[in-house]
């Protein structure tokens, strides 16, 4: 059966209800989003004179609940228009909606009664052949289609998404023995394709399997800070970014999540996993219980492990608690050596090893956390799975770590680890001993540029099922480069197309990253179809390198940045006028340089979380990597589509000038940064570098021409600029911005009116690049300009002068 997914039904409209009906919305789904009616008339109803019959009454929950959600930051839909595709009602009135979807899925309150009953009605109108899901991260899913008819039995099945749906990408899918074999793939592909998840396919176990791990993880952590005396800062300091963990780490994620949530999920596992060899880990400690009882519930309660407060200024503050005594005061900065010593190590794998070989207490404490994660993760197979990698998909999606438990391990040396553990009375399961002693000793093995994992069935490597329609760049470091500095690594990803990778802190770019990218452009002229740029890294690109702008500005070496500035937008119109296809793969954050990269390719396939915009005028001097002109150019082509061209041209400059970054790639488009009709966007950023590849493919085969360089860009002269010096000085005065911004606002208007022209003019590109090359040179050494600049290198955060 071929299926397609138009309309989706989404019962419960609580947090993950409606985030679940919003994210499906993202994608372009109608979405029937309902919740039961009131019992009751509230204080504003019955002031009013409504009665319980009343429309407005009768989806108030469900209304209410929506726009709580809707409110929330980080917002739940790529865009605000996303939100219209959702309709909302009831329980009662509107179950015959459920006859024109695709796919109803049920998130109601975890309880097994309530959620039977809402599947027996469901079955009064669902229509045959519609897929039924239910959103539960812990009930047993054969439990729920118990009584009900065969073809609901066929198509029901566990889809457990990750809260904020938008932003965690892991779908567990959890089938039945009843579940047709059909649904398991749709859904495992459609997740995977459309919805831009990592799919996992589990067994219907209690907790499934990122929540098993992760839950266990926090209770070992639990356990471990008590045994060694340790603060709830000098925890979260270990196990956040530091160790390739999200940065809210431990507490702040308990925190966020609820404690409540987080002990209700580890008093089931205490409670259904009768067998596991730790369950008494699962046993709430004291100190959480006391938080509990007292209602410290984490965000949701202000305050949990952490509280924010004020202190005697008025200033915020936030306060830790102390596990021992249950009160709260203010956070020591943790100090241990082996963090000091390893913090200046970019690569994560070397970081682990190094600090978990470390003496001190922050190396002991590490070093028993993952053994008790290595063993424990090693004992849940094949309980909760049968393959390894599961696992580590699971954590990696569902939590946010960066390296799974079974990659750790690989990190840390598989077999030298085992002696460790045995060392500390902790052995792992004996299917690891019995891969080592069959000559394997790791999980996992890149072979031609994919990773395969150890099945422990077979005693053998296997190609990891989905992954061959994935460009890890990672999986190609074993492979001799096309071509590298200090900076850039250009592979050879397959069927004539190159990948340049940046390879710099925070992929910020300079001198290096520009030879990079002319070497890659004319290495793909000469031998390729064409280049990719882009990167496996959190974010895309952070921008031009300031450090060394600002070190030329402080030794007043002009020449040297206007020789910099030339080379930039040299660069970027070598992307533009390449005679291959040039194809740029954002994704995270994409501002300032790698926003001029991504406006000169050919092509922009862009990750559903790219966050990109001209920032620029936020560190007191403008684009002048050819973004300014670029924009001029694109709304110079709208005036000849009949729009308004001073509107045209206005909004354009205030995106600049308000250093605007777009909240997603949807949005971006709207700023007109990427183009409706050109770019794409990529939702599962796994499949970002294979899609970029295949549209470098298309574009040759479709018979690729050399652009040529713009002599038609309509600027609008001095009139223009009057009204936008006119604004810019409306705002000064009113104090919206300072003497400073003013300034920079009129160099910028100056660019995008065509400076000195007295009326509209035809220029060239170059003329443009010109104009943005002084303007640059001109603010660069301003002491306004500078201080800005330092703020940002020392406290990353712009100085407001």
């Amino acid at each position: 059966m071929k299926r397609k997914i138009n309309k989706v039904a989404v019962l419960g409209s609580g947090v993950m209800g409606s985030r679940i009906a919003l994210h499906f919305a993202n994608i372009g789904c109608k979405v029937y989003l309902l919740d039961i009616p009131p019992k009751e008339l509230n204080e504003k109803e019955k002031q009013k004179g409504f009665t319980l019959e009343n429309p407005v009454v009768r989806n108030r929950i469900v209304n209410e609940n929506f726009l709580n959600i809707l409110k929330a930051k980080p917002s739940p839909v790529y865009n605000k228009k996303a939100s219209s595709l959702v309709t909302t009602g009831n329980f009662e009135d509107n179950m015959n909606w459920l006859g024109e979807v695709d796919w109803i899925i049920e998130v109601v309150v975890e309880n097994l009664d309530i959620k039977k009953l809402v599947f027996e009605k469901v079955e009064q109108f669902r229509k045959d052949g519609t897929l039924i899901t239910t959103n539960t991260s812990g009930i047993p899913i054969h439990f729920m289609n118990e009584g009900r008819s065969e073809d609901f039995q066929k198509h029901f099945c566990g889809t457990h998404f990750f809260n904020p749906p938008r932003y965690l990408q892991l779908l567990e899918i959890i089938p039945t023995p009843k579940t047709d074999p059909e649904v398991v793939d749709f859904l495992m592909n459609y997740g995977d394709l459309y919805l831009g998840k990592t799919t996992v396919l589990c067994k219907d176990t209690p907790a499934f399997i990122a929540n098993r791990i992760g839950v266990f993880s926090m209770m070992a952590v639990f356990k471990l800070m008590k045994e060694m005396g340790l603060t709830i800062k000098e925890v979260d300091s270990l196990t956040g970014p530091l160790t390739g963990k999200p940065k809210s780490a431990t507490f702040r994620t308990a925190d966020v999540v609820g404690i409540d949530t987080l002990v209700h999920v580890a008093n089931n596992l205490y409670k259904d996993c009768p067998e596991d060899e730790l369950r008494e880990l699962f046993a709430i400690p004291d100190f959480v219980d006391k938080m509990i009882k007292n209602n410290w519930l984490g965000d949701k309660t202000k305050q949990g492990f952490y509280k924010k407060t004020k202190d005697e200024n008025g200033k915020r503050v936030i306060l830790e608690m102390n596990i021992e005594t249950g009160e709260y005061g203010p956070s020591v900065k943790p100090k241990f050596g082996s963090v000091a010593a390893a913090k200046p190590v970019d690569d994560l794998r070397e970081r682990i090893k190094m600090l978990v070989s470390s003496k001190d207490k922050a190396g002991e404490f590490l070093k028993k956390l993952y053994f008790y994660v290595f063993q424990y993760s090693s004992n849940r197979i094949p309980e909760i799975s049968d393959e390894l990698y599961k696992l580590d998909d699971g954590m990696k999606a569902g939590f946010g770590w960066e390296l799974g438990p079974f990659e750790t391990w690989d990190a840390l040396g598989v077999e030298k680890t085992v002696k460790k553990m045995e060392e500390s009375g902790m052995k792992p399961a004996q299917w690891i001993y019995d891969m080592l002693e069959s000559g394997i000793n790791t999980f996992y093995n890149i072979h031609d540029g994919k990773k395969e994992y150890y099945d422990i069935e077979t005693k053998a490597y296997k190609d990891i099922p989905g992954i061959n329609d994935f460009i890890i760049l990672d999986n190609y470091t074993a492979n001799k480069p096309v071509w590298k500095n200090a900076g850039t690594v250009l592979h050879d990803i397959g069927d004539g197309v190159v990948n340049l990778e940046f390879k710099t802190k925070m992929n910020s770019i300079g001198s290096e990253v520009l030879e990079g990218i002319n070497k890659s452009i004319e290495i793909a002229e000469k031998d390729f179809r064409g280049l990719v740029i882009g990167n496996d890294g959190q974010h895309f690109s952070a921008g031009a390198n300031l450090a060394m702008m600002f070190m030329l500005a402080t030794e007043q070496e002009y020449d040297e940045i206007d020789f910099a500035v030339r080379t930039f937008q040299n660069t970027t119109m070598h992307i533009r006028y390449s005679s291959v296809p040039v194809v740029v793969a954002p994704h995270g954050l994409t501002l300032g340089g790698g926003c001029e990269v991504c406006l000169h390719a050919d092509k922009v396939e862009a990750g559903a979380e790219t966050y990109i915009g001209l920032v620029e005028v936020g560190v007191g001097i403008i684009p002048a990597g050819g973004g300014t002109k670029e924009l001029t150019m694109r709304a110079s082509d709208n005036y000849q589509q009949g729009l308004v061209e001073f509107n045209e041209l206005q909004w354009r400059f205030l995106n600049i000038a308000q250093a605007k970054v777009s909240t997603s790639a949807s949005e971006a488009f709207d700023m007109d940064i990427f183009k409706k009709g050109r770019d794409n966007v990529v939702l599962n950023p796994h499949r970002l570098i294979a899609q970029a590849k295949k549209s470098v493919i298309d574009l040759d085969e479709r018979g690729y021409t050399q652009p040529i360089q713009r002599e038609d860009i309509k600027v609008l002269g001095k009139a223009a600029l009057a009204n936008m010096f006119l604004g810019a000085y409306s705002y000064e005065t009113a104090h919206y911005i300072s003497e400073h911004d003013k300034k920079i606002a009129q160099k910028l208007a100056y660019i995008m009116c065509g400076g000195d022209l007295s009326d509209g003019a035809f220029v060239n590109e170059q003329y443009l690049l010109d104009l943005e090359r002084e303007a640059f040179l001109s603010l660069i050494g301003e002491k306004k300009t500078m201080e800005r600049i330092q703020s940002i290198l020392t406290t990353g955060r712009p100085l407001r002068n």
